[in-house]
């Protein structure tokens, strides 16, 4: 760059000027900087916005010629030589085909030949330099070593020719003239190549499905081909049919290999892996869903239901128990609560391990079932070594577990549910419309639980307890979880200011007297906050704003700030402080309290309705 983008000043004595478009024009001369420049043509962009702006551009003018370019010219022309060789560029077909190989499957059938079988081949054609390579593919125990190489990458031959003599295929031919060598006779290149001769090489245009290859005597057969090759082919020659020629035989009828049954000693996985080799390997574990469903913080991966007894015995159908499924490893944990004066010593039922399911024989060669999380569910029947459980009940874990995992649990899938029950209803629209308004006289459009689950089995007896609860969970009429009870957040407040020592109740006041012109006693939230921290109020920010909203406020929002300010004051208006509330651990959860339903005991059944039937219902 000569000159940088700029403002060029015009020559003195007019250095007070600049240069502008009409300064320019095909050949005038231009002085930037002392230095004289001629311009002799313009690009066509150029040449039309000059036109639109009325300037007749000048016809172009040539540039003048260098003596010495033209000296180094005539001296590189004189270097050439007078007959040429001839050249055969090979770099732009590299460049673009570099490491690009087409793969192609064979088959050799040399059964003719004595002690001869069916080979299998793997054929690459190297794009680069249209050379070709061949691979043997060596099954296990075919009793043949595992050559690297089949057929040394090169040129392929279509045909099978004598070896020629030396000299006699060559890059270049010539032509004899003015008589016999030694007598005033000459040689002159032969541009025709007349007397060459010329040998046919595979190309990729000869490798298509099906085609039979000459190669070296050897009938090979192409089969197949790679996503890379059937890709190329598609692109370059159109071919869209890439059937593959079956050439493998049938099996020779082999026999499943059959592994010994089970002992009895050690696990099922434990025994199978002593037979698979003379030295034993303990079984591998799922580590990565080990490391996926282990208890993560407050994520416990267990699913807990509670169960009792299936059975006929008045002293058993009284029992309960927790059974927990771990999601780490697929083992059960059955655990009897404690019940004083009952007779029965609770604790640990039955050991956490994997639970097979019944009607198993114990020493089999196959391996056995085991239960899994989607066999557990409420309303399902399981046989734990021969004791029969109903599971009744689960803890809210398992039900938002199940709920989030539709795909694992099918009993928890609230779409399916929807469809099985419409599916059920069918014409029987106005008989469920009616039941809901028999048994909502008020229309407030909420329905009991009871009175819920009466009617899903008038629609579909067939509903186990998990889907009722599901649906009844999903339309619930739930209570807000982020409600804030004032009297708790302005008793955390008071205690805040009680350990700093804050009695600056009086000054608060007067200063959002001072800012309540209207003397209304009411202010913007933004203004009591600014109030308070301008006071030095030792209150966290996110505290405060929860105390203004808390604060009772007019039709304009604006906070009544006498009443907030008498809220926080711990010298004339003590709030009782809070009691301590141990957290609540459910590691002894035994079963959801009835009187702790209050999530599923009002459902909102209009929402249900219009999933049903539509909005236009």
């Amino acid at each position: 760059t000569l000159i940088r983008r700029h403002r060029v000043p015009k020559p003195p004595p007019n250095d007070d000027e600049f240069y502008t478009i009409e300064d320019f024009n095909v050949g005038k001369e231009i002085s930037l900087y002392s230095k004289v420049f001629k311009i002799t043509n313009c690009d066509e962009f150029t040449r039309n916005f000059l036109r639109k702006l009325g300037v007749k551009v000048n016809v172009p003018d040539e540039n003048p010629a260098d003596p010495y370019t033209k000296y180094r010219k005539s001296m590189d022309e004189s270097m050439q030589a007078l007959r040429p060789y001839e050249k055969h560029d090979t770099l732009k077909q590299f460049l673009d085909h570099d490491r690009q190989v087409l793969r192609f499957f064979c088959y050799w059938d040399d059964t003719d030949s004595m002690f001869g079988d069916p080979r299998e081949m793997i054929l690459h054609y190297f794009l680069a330099d249209d050379t070709i390579e061949i691979r043997e593919v060596i099954s296990p125990n075919s009793g043949r070593d595992a050559a690297p190489m089949f057929l040394k990458r090169g040129k392929l031959p279509k045909n099978i020719e004598t070896l020629r003599q030396p000299g006699e295929v060559t890059d270049r031919t010539v032509l004899n003239v003015f008589g016999p060598t030694g007598h005033g006779g000459r040689y002159i290149l032969d541009s025709l190549k007349t007397g060459a001769v010329r040998t046919d090489f595979y190309k990729d245009s000869d490798l298509t499905l099906g085609s039979v290859l000459n190669v070296w005597g050897r009938k090979y057969v192409i089969c197949d081909l790679d996503d890379f090759t059937k890709e190329y082919y598609r692109t370059k020659f159109g071919i869209e049919d890439f059937n593959s020629v079956s050439y493998k035989k049938g099996g020779y009828g082999g026999v499943e290999r059959q592994w010994p049954p089970y002992n009895g000693w050690g696990s099922e996985e434990d025994s199978l892996c002593s037979c698979m080799g003379l030295l034993p390997k303990p079984p591998k574990r799922d580590f990565i869903k080990f490391m996926e469903k282990d208890r993560r913080g407050l994520d416990s991966n267990v699913l807990r239901f509670l169960a009792r007894m299936d059975t006929s015995k008045p002293i058993d159908q009284d029992r309960r128990f927790i059974i927990s499924y771990f999601l780490s490893d697929d083992t059960i944990l059955v655990f009897e609560p404690p019940v004083r004066n009952s007779g029965i010593i609770g604790g640990k039922f039955l050991e956490r391990s994997r639970v097979k399911k019944p009607e198993q024989p114990l020493y089999s060669t196959q391996m056995s079932e085991y239960y899994l999380s989607s066999d557990l569910y409420v309303g399902s029947r399981v046989i734990f070594n021969s004791h029969v459980f109903l599971l009744i009940d689960a803890d809210e874990y398992a039900f938002r577990y199940m709920e989030e995992c539709p795909q694992e649990f099918p009993k928890a899938n609230i779409e399916s549910i929807i469809n099985r029950l419409r599916g059920s209803v069918g014409k029987n629209k106005d008989e469920v419309k009616s039941f809901f308004m028999r048994n909502d006289p008020g229309g407030s459009g909420v329905l009991g639980y009871d009175q819920f689950v009466s009617l899903l089995k008038q629609v579909d007896s067939s509903l186990t307890d998990q889907e009722i609860m599901t649906l009844a969970r999903f339309y619930s009429e739930r209570p807000s979880e982020d409600a804030i009870d004032s009297r708790k957040l302005f008793a955390i407040i008071q205690e805040q200011l009680r350990k700093r020592n804050y009695e600056g109740f009086s000054k608060l006041v007067e200063d959002c007297q001072q800012h309540d012109q209207g003397k209304q006693g009411f202010l913007d939230p933004e203004t009591v906050r600014t109030v308070l921290h301008a006071h030095h109020v030792p209150l966290p920010d996110d505290l405060l704003r929860a105390g203004i909203a808390m604060t009772p406020a007019n039709e304009r929002g604006e906070v009544q700030y006498a009443a907030l300010i008498n809220q926080m004051n711990w010298r004339d208006a003590p709030v009782p402080p809070m009691q301590y509330q141990p957290i609540v651990d459910d590691s002894q959860w035994q079963g959801t309290n009835q009187s702790n339903k209050i999530s599923v005991s009002r459902i909102c059944y209009n929402v249900l309705l219009e999933d049903f039937f539509g909005k236009s219902s």
